[in-house]
């Protein structure tokens, strides 16, 4: 497999892409999605929500972790998730920029 070559865009363009290849898997989509809709961290209920073992829910958070789309907190020995609104708004602010851009042109193929 070939070298990726991050070293050759910005920061900002590789943490965009950490973010969207995090959520290229319709488990961390249902996350994201169960995650919105609760006002407070979530520990051991995600795994009820899904049709997933809890070792698979717990590597999918771990990789929307890793991404930065959302944040763990340790409660005793359990590790409570919610949803990094600073990293949304990022996301957010990106896909709006390209929609203003796109919108602008006069012709397209």
């Amino acid at each position: 497999m070939g070298a990726t070559k991050t070293e050759h865009f910005t920061e900002r363009q590789n943490e965009l892409a950490r973010m969207a290849k995090a959520l290229g898997h319709p488990a961390r989509i249902a996350i994201i999605d169960y995650l919105s809709t609760v006002d407070t961290c979530i520990c051991g209920d995600i795994v009820k929500e899904l049709p997933l073992a809890q070792p698979t829910v717990s590597q999918h958070l771990k990789e929307l972790k890793n991404a930065g789309l959302i944040k763990g907190t340790i409660e005793g020995t359990a590790i409570c998730y919610c949803i990094d609104e600073n990293a949304l708004k990022h996301l957010n602010d990106y896909i709006a920029h390209i929609s203003e851009r796109i919108s602008k042109r006069t012709t397209c193929c």
